[in-house]
């Protein structure tokens, strides 16, 4: 395809501009109507001047320095990316979560996030995603950091919070983040609040 077509230069120039995430094709229907922003989307994809990620999810082929293969976004980002796409919520599972919080080096061995939309298995590429549905205990978290840490600490439990997890916590958090985090206070037991506490607490450990 001629990608000096005006609305395939243009997609072509969004893809650039977000750094190699993924995009949903709806993020295009500003640039034309949605036939002509489908049909350049198929074409640049039949060429391999970009790539679908899965329907309606599209990404710039990337090759890394070193290895010289291939480069995939993250499963994180592939998922939250489809969640907007479907005008739905994701959190990640406490194995998931203290594995993003770099809580802990083991990597889980089955991707699982919770979701307010239906249970399914998703594949992007080469990861295979989890979705499993939950109610408002879990989904009505506010914000992005906060349901992160909080399924953390539900996956550690009462013993597995030590000073080393809290300490991390308190080190890598913004005053952004910690802030989410009090607000959602009210979701959490009593052992956690305590816990929370003290990662968002300004004194020294």
């Amino acid at each position: 395809m001629n990608v000096t077509h005006p609305v395939a230069e243009k997609i072509l120039e969004r893809l650039r501009a977000r750094a190699g995430e993924a995009v949903p094709s709806g993020d295009f229907l500003d640039l034309a109507a949605r036939t002509a922003v489908d049909q350049a989307l198929s074409r640049l994809v039949k060429v391999g001047t970009i790539r679908r990620v899965r329907r309606g999810l599209y990404e710039l082929p990337r090759m890394g320095k070193l290895l010289n293969e291939p480069l995939v976004q993250s499963p994180d980002k592939l998922i939250r990316t489809w969640a907007r796409k479907n005008g739905l919520r994701v959190v990640p599972s406490g194995a998931q979560a203290v594995n993003l919080l770099r809580l802990s080096t083991q990597v889980p061995a089955k991707i699982v996030y919770y979701t307010n939309g239906r249970t399914q298995n998703l594949t992007f590429g080469r990861y295979s995603i989890k979705l499993l549905n939950r109610g408002p205990k879990t989904m009505d978290l506010g914000g992005r950091v906060a349901p992160l840490v909080i399924q953390a600490l539900r996956y550690l439990g009462t013993t597995g919070v030590t000073p080393e997890v809290i300490s991390r916590l308190r080190s890598t958090l913004s005053k952004k983040d910690k802030a989410e985090l009090k607000s959602n206070l009210r979701y959490t037991a009593a052992w956690m609040k305590s816990v929370i506490e003290q990662v968002v607490s300004e004194e020294k450990l």
